[in-house]
């Protein structure tokens, strides 16, 4: 938490810094009278413009640095063990996967990570059907997704105890089933399968059609997601 600290002053310490200099080149270019207006005009708008991304590139940096300190504060509470390292890397690959697919953000990956990981946050996590991992994918399901994110398929237990490649796969397939279903729909699709939720669909989302653990599935991971996204701190609220 203090490295991320760090690191953000610094850098708004390196654009505040690097933005005096210009202002004080540019300005005493602004002196001399050697320009003509219209070269001084042009320089102005240059200015602002840079001002602008400087101002835009601090707010990003800003809001990356309050969304990793939010996801390592929940993987805290359920797998405080887990090496520091791998909670840093496992937060700044959640916060990459909410930024390239536009229909999930950081709070669901977070919400579907805890109850896949039956609230444990661990790694090499495996239920009794086989599914692996955080994301608890099923080998089969990874070694098609792979192909899509340029992984070199080895063995499901490389590849799917691998916390990063586990986020960046089924990152990539829920997304794919959110962008499909809709997001009650993605969420059945990932639990049951797509054919069960096409059927479920086919009858007007009955949910007697879908399975018993699906029907429970769904309410659970929104019930998480609620929770995520209004955490505020961890010492007002009990997490499940």
């Amino acid at each position: 938490m203090l490295i991320f600290d760090s690191l953000h002053k610094q850098l708004k310490k390196g654009l505040i810094l690097t933005f005096m200099i210009f202002m004080f080149v540019s300005l005493a270019s602004f002196s001399s009278n050697n320009f003509p207006a219209q070269e001084t005009i042009h320089k102005a708008i240059h200015i602002e413009r840079t001002l602008g991304n400087l101002k835009a590139t601090i707010k990003v940096d800003s809001s990356r640095q309050r969304s990793i300190k939010k996801i390592l504060n929940i993987i805290n509470q359920y797998n405080p063990e887990l090496l520091a390292k791998e909670k840093t890397k496992i937060a700044s690959e959640i916060y990459n996967m909410s930024i390239k697919y536009h229909n999930l953000d950081v709070d669901l990956i977070c919400a579907t990570i805890t109850h896949e990981s039956a609230l444990t946050w661990h790694p090499e996590i495996e239920s009794w059907a086989g599914a692996m991992g955080l994301m608890q994918i099923m080998p089969a399901t990874g070694r098609f997704l792979s192909e899509f994110e340029g992984i070199i398929w080895t063995t499901a237990e490389e590849i799917l105890y691998n916390p990063i490649y586990n986020i960046r796969l089924g990152s990539r397939y829920l997304a794919m089933l959110i962008e499909t279903y809709q997001l009650h729909g993605g969420l059945a699709a990932y639990n049951g399968g797509e054919k069960r939720v096409a059927l479920w669909l086919a009858r007007g989302r009955d949910n007697n059609v879908l399975y018993r653990e699906t029907r429970a599935y769904i309410p659970a991971v929104l019930k998480l997601y609620e929770i995520f996204k209004n955490l505020i701190s961890f010492d007002t609220l009990n997490l499940p």
